[in-house]
């Protein structure tokens, strides 16, 4: 007799998740709350922690698949099942099962794998499609370096490791040398999955208009300059997204509409009294927005260092629900693509989101004479059913005034 693990409800109303990977293998000795695998959800990476000490007798679903919340994914044979001390079988020859407690990552790998490329032990950030590659070929992503953002290991990179190297358990579609060089299927899954759904559903049940401002924001980069001068901020990411950012949280003071959600169901728009403040941030994952709690309450020192924090959490794919959920209003930065604007998509939800362009050297009239400043293009996009076109374009020109001349920022700072 065994006990089946199921998968566990992760909260938020998430019904399914993708199994990214086992921690551990048949035949081998877990401990209570040993980590067994990683789950992938459309808001988070999750590390499945065991219920069971034991021994792990199968794995019942195979890296890759998405299954629905309650599906039997492993069987543990327990002490309390089989009325005997589990066995204690070696997985990995060389190291035995009390060295491999020491890491429970070292221990998937084969004995004669090469070394990691993460020496710290962390596992690596990797698209999906890199972690098909990595499948296909029967690869540790461990033993891979990253050259994505942040590091991430990309399709590329794996390809990279493997040179010209036949993938170990050949894909039905490598007979088929040609289709494979022209195009690649990559499934839906996780964070791309509902993202893709996300934007479906806001952008044909939400009117969009997007509105534009160009100005110049010399002052603001000169300020930047001198804030990045100082031991407060040391460390901390001081870009035109933070002031940015503070700039809008000020606007909406007087603007409250863009900080509202329309209710379908009771007919009603919902002002927050608070802002929740997504912060769009590009993962190996795929496109996730995160939200600082409360953000009308930070100094910009304080928000620097939420942006910082929260940016980083989302590019390591750490970002639990709860920071994923609950967002009030957004602001996208495209300009670090080096993009002039865009007309982003609203969160679903939400009533506006902020687009920061690129910050460049431009040419500019400047008290009445042509000179080279440092001029941006911000971009707002709101939901006609929530916001008129008067209350976006007042908060759009709020927020410009804003970054035009900072010193009306400094009672907020």
């Amino acid at each position: 007799m065994a006990q089946e693990f199921r998968l566990p409800d992760l909260g938020e109303g998430l019904t399914e998740a993708e199994l990214v990977s086992w921690a551990v293998e048949v035949g081998q000795s877990i401990e209570l709350n040993q980590v067994i695998g990683e789950v992938e959800t459309a808001k988070a990476l999750v590390e499945l922690p065991s219920p069971y000490p034991g021994v792990v007798e199968e794995l019942l679903v195979v890296p890759g698949a998405t299954v629905p919340v309650g599906t039997p994914i492993i069987r543990i044979a327990t002490d309390a099942a089989t009325g005997e001390p589990p066995a204690r079988t070696p997985v990995l020859v060389g190291y035995g099962p009390e060295a491999a407690a020491e890491s429970k990552r070292a221990r998937r790998r084969p004995a004669t794998a090469p070394e990691t490329a993460y020496p710290d032990g962390r596992r690596p950030d990797a698209s999906p499609a890199a972690r098909l590659a990595a499948r296909e070929r029967g690869i540790d992503l461990a033993v891979v370096a990253g050259t994505g953002p942040s590091g991430a290991v990309t399709r590329n990179d794996v390809e990279s490791h493997t040179g010209s190297a036949e993938p170990s358990v050949p894909s039905e579609r490598s007979d088929d040398s040609e289709t494979v060089q022209r195009e690649t299927r990559t499934p839906i899954r996780g964070v791309r999955k509902q993202t893709a759904a996300a934007m479906v559903r806001s952008a044909f049940t939400a009117p969009h208009v997007t509105e534009f401002v160009t100005v110049d924001v010399t002052r603001s980069v000169e300020l930047l300059g001198r804030l990045r001068d100082l031991p407060e901020f040391e460390g901390l990411s001081v870009t035109p997204l933070s002031l940015v950012a503070k700039a809008m949280i000020v606007a909406l003071r007087a603007n409250p509409s863009l900080n509202a959600s329309w209710d379908e169901e009771n007919q009603e728009i919902v002002t927050k009294h608070y802002v929740n403040l997504g912060i769009a941030a590009a993962t190996p994952r795929g496109l996730m927005v995160p939200n600082i709690k409360e953000a009308q309450s930070l100094s910009l020192l304080e928000l620097c260092r939420a942006i910082t924090e929260l940016t980083a959490t989302a590019r390591s794919g750490r970002a639990d629900p709860v920071q994923l959920t609950g967002g009030t209003v957004s602001i996208t930065n495209v300009g670090v693509f080096g993009v002039d604007a865009g007309t982003p998509i609203l969160n679903p939800g939400e009533a506006a989101i902020l687009c920061l362009g690129s910050v460049d050297k431009r040419p500019w009239v400047h008290e009445d004479e042509l000179a080279v400043r440092w001029v941006t293009t911000l971009s707002v996009s709101f939901d006609h059913r929530v916001v008129d076109g008067e209350q976006g374009s007042r908060f759009l020109s709020s927020v410009a005034a804003m970054l035009h001349d900072p010193a009306s920022l400094l009672a907020h700072l």
